[in-house]
């Protein structure tokens, strides 16, 4: 399994070949490329090829892999919404997840598919998204990317039965499972869900979670939460998972890169169960 980490956990304003040497010297495998508002360092919906290709070029020299790309820019641009200049919005962002994915080579974009809100009923949730995601499966399987539903807290696909069925109704082998492992704690278990979702799941993100804060700040370091990672990484041993663990963490209020060194020793110690080489 490869250590990875998504890029939002380095300080915005950081540049990308900065990003990608502290990768390195901190031991990771990957890094997870993210698709952002303007006001951040990395792609946006004005990327070009010749951009994209620059980013590319700057992760081999560093040695670093590229396997999956994240947004955080369906919360304005929802699947799910009732108006369909929105839900188109939401479409163009996955179709330019697609191209950068397929320019450099990476095997699976994220995407959340709804927010169930007072407003946009569950029902209604499920069915428009479905919609826009079979309108965008034939582009994924033509580009050769998977495209990957992540469970967040979005009030929506709230059991891994559902969430099962969800992508199954979809028929797609380009649209698949972005697991997140801390998210389920306050409703699940995380090794519950990977063995129901299985072979559906094509990635897998790391965080870690206090249950008794019940809220945002529950989510902590690695290893220092409720997450049963011995029992978590025999589920994903037994389905047969053996891509990138990608951390998606926040960083420390003192000293921002600190928590990119302890993440890469911290999903040593899960992954390999005991910290490899000495790191910063």
């Amino acid at each position: 399994m490869l250590l990875s980490i998504n890029h939002w956990s380095f300080p915005r304003a950081m540049a990308m070949n900065e990003v990608f040497r502290h990768c390195a010297l901190a031991g990771y495998d990957a890094l997870e490329l993210t698709l952002n508002k303007e006001d951040r360092v990395g792609f946006t919906m004005a990327s070009t090829e010749a951009e994209m290709r620059e980013i590319a070029s700057l992760a081999e020299q560093s040695g670093i892999g590229l396997k999956s790309l994240s947004t955080g820019l369906m919360w304005d641009n929802s699947l799910s919404s009732p108006d369909q200049a929105v839900r188109e919005r939401g479409r163009d962002v996955v179709k330019k997840q697609l191209e950068i994915a397929s320019v450099l080579g990476l095997d699976t974009v994220l995407t959340v598919p709804a927010y169930c809100t007072e407003e946009v009923a569950y029902d209604q949730c499920y069915e428009r998204s479905q919609e826009e995601l079979a309108k965008l499966a034939p582009l994924a399987e033509q580009a050769g990317v998977r495209i990957g539903i992540e469970n967040v807290w979005n009030k929506f696909l709230l059991s891994p039965m559902e969430m099962a069925r969800y992508v199954d109704e979809l028929g797609s082998d380009y649209v698949k499972v972005y697991f997140d492992i801390g998210n389920v704690m306050l409703f699940g278990h995380p090794e519950q869900w990977i063995r129901i979702l299985g072979s559906r799941i094509a990635k897998v993100h790391a965080k870690d979670f206090r249950r008794a804060a019940g809220h945002y700040h529950g989510f902590v370091p690695l290893l220092s939460g409720d997450v049963r990672w011995k029992e978590v990484m025999r589920a994903l041993g037994e389905i047969g998972y053996e891509d990138t663990l990608t951390a998606e963490i926040s960083a420390y209020g003192e000293d921002p890169l600190q928590a990119v060194y302890d993440t890469a020793r911290q999903l040593d110690a899960i992954i390999n169960e005991g910290p490899g080489e000495k790191r910063r």
